[in-house]
């Protein structure tokens, strides 16, 4: 196993897992709050598919890149499970579902979104 690891760049040491301070997103009632709220400070939902390969492989970069020091309220939208919640985020803030998708909102409305591989390229600090 040495090998492979010294090949691969492999480390003995297991990587300390990142936690987000995620807030569920799990209601459509919730969406007025978060809207009112984007007043005073920037919101963030995050729109994932369990299901999918790409959505998985695109939080998990969004988690290691993300800077915990953001002065943001971050919400995690399971999209299956919340199939109704995630349709009306896309009617409220007029934004064309995708998944997964970032969407970054101040004063109501939203200021950046993406989706797939260039959530990623959003610089975050920008819009805070």
């Amino acid at each position: 196993m040495g090998i492979f690891n010294k090949i691969f760049g492999g480390t003995s040491q297991p990587k300390e897992e990142k936690i987000l301070p995620w807030i569920p997103l799990t209601a459509v009632s919730q969406l007025k709050a978060i809207a009112e709220k984007s007043k005073s400070k920037t919101q963030i939902i995050f729109k994932h598919s369990t299901r999918c390969g790409i959505s998985k492989m695109v939080i998990n970069q969004f988690v290691d890149a993300y800077n915990l020091d953001l002065n943001v309220d971050l919400y995690y939208l399971d999209l299956l499970n919340y199939r109704e919640t995630s349709n009306e985020v896309g009617y409220k803030f007029q934004v064309m579902h995708q998944s997964p998708q970032l969407l970054v909102i101040k004063n109501e409305v939203v200021v950046v979104h993406a989706s797939h591989g260039a959530i990623n390229e959003i610089d975050l600090p920008k819009f805070v």
